[in-house]
């Protein structure tokens, strides 16, 4: 083989290499439950922009990103990582599917499973409510705190069960319900914003929404009594609220659940890791 051969075969590789350099450059890391439900972490070089399936998604200065993987999310999400200089790297990952239970719940006043005419305004008001408060998009990277459990005990309901009320089937519940005792202390699972302070919804009784930063929040129904205001910073292990039985309830317990904008994530995944200390659970 000629000299001109091995000069071009070098360059051809050296070319490769630099191709292979950019790509893995913007190679994100990950955490988290690749599964329906699931809430993903991840990271990138400063000043890379990050797609997931099409849709934009914030990153921190230094490249820190967060997003949610819903009930119904596809086998497979695609997570496009683009360079300053506009070069794209796009990183499939397979998401696991979920059967999700059926749980039957008896003894609910019948209004809250089939409300009357006149209480449609007010429930579609409230409903207006909650969404606003998780469209809020606030540049803090709270979520990055390692979440804590904001209450023990055991798991009485779990996300994405679809729902039967004295018989007659409802929306499945997307949160992870926890028995405890009227006026347990409910603390923050990580630090936040308070977005929503309602003691009387309809549906959710006392309602509170902690938005952590960059559209992950988390949302804390059916308390017996709210500890802190909308606008107040509130900081990991606080003490935010009390658990309680309003709203479509049959006993007292904690309805937590966790968004990612308008995207139904599962708590028990975030803290899959972080079991609760003996003798909580079921």
């Amino acid at each position: 083989m000629t000299r001109h051969f091995y000069k071009a075969l070098f360059c051809t590789l050296l070319g490769l290499a630099a191709v292979a350099d950019s790509v893995g450059a913007q190679t994100p890391e990950f955490r988290g439950q690749w599964q329906q439900g699931g809430t993903i972490f991840g990271k990138v070089p400063a000043g890379h922009g990050v797609r997931v399936d099409g849709r934009q998604v914030k990153t921190t200065p230094n490249g820190d990103f967060v997003f949610g993987l819903g009930p119904d999310a596809a086998k497979e999400v695609k997570v496009e990582v683009v360079a300053p200089d506009g070069t794209t790297a796009v990183f499939a990952r397979p998401v696991v599917q979920r059967e999700y239970k059926v749980q039957r719940v008896n003894g609910v006043e019948e209004k809250h499973v089939t409300p009357p005419a006149e209480l449609t305004e007010r429930i579609q008001r409230e409903a207006e409510l909650v969404n606003a408060a998780r469209r809020r998009v606030d540049e803090r990277a709270d979520f990055l705190q390692d979440f804590i459990w904001p209450v023990t005990g055991p798991i009485t309901g779990v996300y994405g069960s679809r729902r039967v009320y004295n018989g007659t089937p409802r929306s499945p519940h997307y949160g992870l319900d926890i028995a405890a005792p009227t006026g347990t202390k409910v603390v923050a699972p990580a630090a936040g914003i308070v977005t929503l302070a309602e003691g009387d919804l309809f549906y959710s009784g006392g309602t509170l929404i902690v938005d952590h930063g960059y559209g992950l929040s988390s949302t804390f129904i059916h308390l017996h009594k709210i500890l802190v205001k909308v606008g107040e910073r509130v900081e990991q292990g606080q003490a935010i609220a009390e658990v309680g039985a309003t709203g479509r309830v049959t006993g007292p317990h904690l309805d937590w659940r966790m968004n990612w904008f308008d995207v139904r994530l599962d708590p028990a995944l975030v803290m899959a890791d972080k079991p609760m200390p003996k003798g909580t659970q079921d």
